[in-house]
């Protein structure tokens, strides 16, 4: 289930909340009571699949901004 970060805005504590994705923009309580929290951005760090320096199957070796196949 994902989980997404909040602040409020009363108290300024940061929570997280655990909640479906239907459910993600619906607003959150601070645990202290407070109403008035916002709904933070995360950031995701994707990092490949590990255990080798091969890409996505099918995608060109190399590297660059372009996977090598420009000579750039």
């Amino acid at each position: 289930m994902p989980r997404y970060e909040f602040r409020c805005r009363a108290c300024g504590d940061t929570f997280e909340v655990n909640r479906p994705m239907s459910e993600a923009s619906a607003p959150a309580a601070c645990p202290s009571g407070h109403g008035d929290t916002v709904k933070l951005l995360s950031t995701v760090a994707v990092t490949g699949r590990g255990g080798g320096a091969a890409g996505p199957v099918g995608a060109p070796a190399g590297g660059g901004c372009c996977g090598g196949g420009c000579g750039c």
